[in-house]
């Protein structure tokens, strides 16, 4: 399977199975189009009719790029077959270990965002915080049931987990005391929306979290729409100095500030060059999931906008890197010549089996979007897992497990998407949502187009060198 598209100027080609991706001139671009479902001298016929004004293109030089493109198919570049399908069926006799917990140490918010999947923070609850103990115990069983694993991740999640700040350190501070007695190492990180961030908050998170999450939503008027205080003023003014501060602190590195934007913002663009603005290097924005009757979901319309606004954005971030002010936008960070595992790849993040959430009361669900849903109850931290059947299922959720995935020349690169957004949009975690689908390939199709781009311009600076 190839993928084949134009973008900024570059003809790519995507050979699926192998990741390879190739830059063609446009005649060896209709050439390995039509090589795909035609036989080659039906392609070189087709070719030769289309280009019959041009001298240029003659039979000769079309039999030499078939050649090419023979060359690329036996290396193993090009029209390479599927050897991963017939392994998926295979994932569900491993035994996966749980590396990942998102612990919820507050069912209870300080802000009243109107598109909050989580019911601002009670997700359809009642508001709690999580106690030191049932903290300490989901440690407890996450080195359990971690196996040989040494690096484990811990999220503090909300809800706002500020509100329950002390223990947050507290937890902090006995998951470093196990370390070396079992072998372990933490790595935490912290969603906050900021308006308990203050200096104590910086400087511990800035020693003990691998990672901090910001929650801005771009400019003032878009953020203050709908990320409201409880007494309905907007939260722009109050925590974008707190943020400038903390990513300042942070040395602007491992954090991002992450947004959401809706039909109100669909021009989303502009919030992300806002942030970058405001001296953010590290950003994120997703797209809004939520009932379709909400006056802020997006629509199929919409989807022509919003491939236009990923586009700029490519173009953007190309532009002001040349210009040594360039910013990492989460969905765009791609690695073509290493990345996950095959594995990985296939399986996704892990939900349900590898990464849990845990509720304040102790309680395990697959992650932190299936909170409050009884049906996905799959235990709690003292019995551990006792819904073995639902982790089953979750344990051959991937992008072979899907039929609307089949025939997806992304499969690999979204592991078949968000259990969580499947479930919500068909009523199974194998389903499809195909609104998420829609923009996720345009964004692999923009973060290839950008990774070209900068080998071009590497390749050109040092053939410049060599003049």
């Amino acid at each position: 399977m190839i993928h084949a598209y134009q973008l900024n100027g570059y003809n790519i080609i995507l050979d699926v199975f192998s990741g390879s991706v190739h830059v063609m001139d446009e005649v060896a671009y209709d050439l390995i189009r039509l090589c795909e479902t035609q036989s080659a001298g039906e392609a070189v016929e087709a070719l030769l009719a289309k280009y019959a004004g041009n001298p240029e293109i003659t039979r000769q030089e079309l039999l030499d790029c078939l050649d090419d493109i023979e060359a690329l198919r036996r290396a193993g570049k090009l029209y390479t077959e599927d050897v991963y399908a017939g392994k998926a069926f295979d994932f569900k006799r491993r035994n996966p270990v749980v590396k990942a917990l998102c612990l919820h140490v507050a069912h209870t918010c300080n802000l009243n965002c109107d598109y909050c999947f989580a019911s601002q923070g009670k997700y359809h609850g009642e508001r709690a915080l999580m106690s030191f103990e049932v903290g300490c115990q989901a440690l407890e069983f996450l080195i359990a049931h971690s196996g040989s694993r040494v690096n484990l991740e811990v999220d503090f999640f909300g809800g706002e987990p500020l509100m329950n700040w002390e223990v947050v350190r507290q937890l902090v501070a006995y998951a470093r005391s196990r370390e070396q007695e079992c072998n372990k190492k933490f790595r935490f990180t912290l969603t906050t929306n900021g308006v308990l961030v203050d200096d104590e908050v910086i400087d511990f998170c800035n020693r003990e979290m691998h990672n901090v999450v910001l929650s801005l939503d771009g400019r003032r008027e878009v953020h203050d729409r709908l990320r409201r205080t409880v007494n309905g003023k907007g939260s722009y003014d109050l925590i974008v100095p707190k943020f400038q501060e903390f990513a300042a602190r942070r040395g602007q590195k491992n954090y991002y500030v992450r947004g959401t934007f809706t039909r109100n913002n669909l021009d989303f663009t502009n919030d992300i060059f806002h942030m970058a603005d405001l001296g953010f290097t590290e950003l994120s924005m997703e797209p809004v999931v939520c009932a379709p009757s909400d006056p802020y979901a997006l629509t199929e319309a919409d989807l022509p906008v919003l491939f236009e606004q990923y586009e700029i954005l490519a173009r953007e971030m190309l532009r002001r890197e040349e210009e040594g002010r360039g910013f990492t936008f989460y969905h765009y960070m791609i690695d073509l010549k290493g990345g996950p595992c095959i594995y990985k790849r296939i399986s996704g993040c892990g939900s349900g089996t590898e990464y849990l959430a845990v509720t304040p009361w102790g309680e395990l669900f697959p992650c932190h979007q299936f909170v409050g849903d009884p049906a996905y109850s799959m235990g709690n931290v003292w019995d551990g897992v006792t819904s073995t059947a639902l982790r089953d299922e979750f344990q051959l959720c991937n992008a072979y497990a899907r039929p609307g995935c089949r025939d997806c020349w992304a499969k690999l690169y979204c592991s078949g998407g968000c259990a969580a957004n499947a479930y919500h949009a068909t009523g199974s975690i194998r389903g499809v949502y195909e609104y998420g689908c829609e923009l996720f390939r345009k964004r692999i199709e923009c973060a290839i187009m950008i990774q070209v781009a900068q080998a071009q311009r590497k390749k050109a600076r040092k053939q410049e060198a060599l003049v």
